[in-house]
């Protein structure tokens, strides 16, 4: 089963609505064979989503509510397929994990390895608005919807 995993800090914000936004597109397209999850480098395991990221997927149809953080470990970067960074950081901290320059990639930045800047970071709205959530899971739809292409491709050629 190819495996796909999304990275933020604390894996309560982006990484639980971009994991149930590509659950949704890949559902949708027909791919049920498709594991998706997020992770954090910056968290411990066992902390739900936030109330507010919760309550911005539900507005777009994605029940993240029973989400609950995820560590990201070395075991679990070496299991997955496809691993997307939210942010630089995210992505400088995994880079030298086996095998990084096969398949990790900024979301902002996909299919391209170079695009790993703060301009191609995903800002983080935790403590934020509701209208900055908001914007967050538009800015992650949006790169998800852009790359699904390439993403349904290299799932279809694995």
């Amino acid at each position: 089963m190819y495996k796909i995993v999304y990275v933020c800090t604390g894996n309560t914000c982006r990484s639980p609505m971009a994991e149930g936004i590509l659950k949704k597109k890949l559902t949708d397209a027909g791919h049920k064979d498709v594991h998706v999850l997020s992770a954090g480098i910056g968290t411990l395991d066992g902390y739900p989503a936030t109330p507010a990221g919760v309550n911005t997927a539900r507005k777009h149809g994605i029940d993240i509510s029973e989400h609950h953080s995820r560590r990201l470990t070395g075991k679990l970067f070496k299991e997955v397929d496809l691993v997307f960074a939210l942010a630089d950081n995210h992505y400088e901290f995994m880079r030298n994990f086996p095998d990084a320059d096969k398949k990790l990639f900024m979301v902002k930045g996909f299919p391209l390895q170079e695009l790993a800047d703060k301009e191609h970071s995903v800002d983080d709205p935790l403590g934020g608005t509701p209208e900055e959530y908001e914007a967050t899971f538009i800015e992650i739809e949006r790169e998800i919807e852009r790359a699904l292409p390439e993403i349904l491709r290299r799932i279809d050629h694995q």
